[in-house]
């Protein structure tokens, strides 16, 4: 009778502690210092850039480059659009997440890509989509005008747009969470005489609710941060329509480059803000959020 082949397959157990990995030390730290390379060169250094430049001149013309009127108006109006757009995804995002994760329909499959639409199309395509629609020359632009309503190159215009280029972050962070939690614990809540909106707010908000923070987070510094969709709805009107990005390229194009990179600092600014916020939460409420990934 033959031997077993498998008795002959020498045993290499790992040591305890001992990489799994067979790559010799060299190539392990190779490649540790082409991934911290290429972070410095593609993402550290253009923000050291950016700061660097807004204080050339010293912290006073900094702050001197918040005088103009036009940057304000461009700082309001973008904190206004963020503060309509959000909102308005963070209920898009609970109603798609709460209706893909815990429901079987006709057409989920079809939701679910227009959700990551706005990722395969172009923020000035959008743009020139809603151009199509609401513009002077577009299908409603006539009908629009004899209402008195103006959406192209005016706000609504602009919150339409960044709606459009951040409505999947939210849905993006709750859907494989909510899928993951599946729905035993709804079911329950139902069979104890808890109503739909009652189970809602005390089962399924609660269990999702660092992942819609992160999804809030990132779609707030996308609204904020957004520039072509809304360039193409904005009509670049001063003191108007222009965001703090439209805002940025103004002043850079008409060589104020410390103004302009002052202003830039307060998006990249947000951006770092964003980071350490969600590091923050993910570092101080590690256990809760462990044990949310396993109901």
């Amino acid at each position: 009778m033959p031997a077993d082949p498998r008795q002959t397959l020498p045993a290499h157990p790992v040591a305890a502690g001992a990489s799994p990995t067979t790559e010799p030390v060299a190539v392990r730290v190779a490649l540790i210092v082409v991934a911290l390379a290429f972070l410095a060169l593609f993402l550290v250094l253009p923000l050291v850039a950016v700061f660097a430049e807004a204080f050339r001149n010293g912290v006073d013309a900094y702050f001197a480059s918040f005088d103009d009127p036009d940057t304000w108006s461009a700082v309001w109006l973008t904190l206004g659009v963020a503060a309509i757009a959000v909102p308005l995804n963070v209920v898009f995002g609970l109603a798609a997440s709460w209706a893909v994760a815990k429901h079987d329909f006709r057409g989920k499959s079809l939701l679910v890509t227009l959700i990551d639409l706005p990722f395969s199309v172009s923020p000035v395509v959008s743009g020139m989509c809603y151009v199509l629609l609401f513009g002077a020359q577009g299908y409603f632009g006539h009908y629009l005008q004899s209402v008195g309503v103006q959406i192209i190159f005016a706000v609504p215009g602009l919150v339409l747009a960044t709606i459009f280029v951040t409505f999947p972050f939210v849905a993006r962070e709750l859907i494989p969470l909510m899928q993951e939690q599946g729905v035993s614990e709804e079911e329950a809540a139902l069979s104890l005489g808890a109503g739909g909106w009652r189970t809602f707010w005390s089962v399924t908000l609660p269990n999702v609710r660092w992942a819609l923070l992160y999804g809030v987070l990132l779609c707030n510094a996308r609204a904020m941060g957004e520039f072509g969709a809304v360039s193409v709805v904005s009509g670049h009107l001063r003191g108007q329509t222009n965001t703090v990005p439209l805002q940025v390229e103004i002043l850079y194009n008409d060589y104020n480059f410390v103004a302009a990179f002052a202003v830039a600092s307060l998006l990249a600014g947000l951006g770092l803000v964003t980071l350490v916020v969600k590091s923050a939460l993910e570092w101080r409420y590690a256990d809760q959020l462990a044990s949310g990934r396993r109901h």
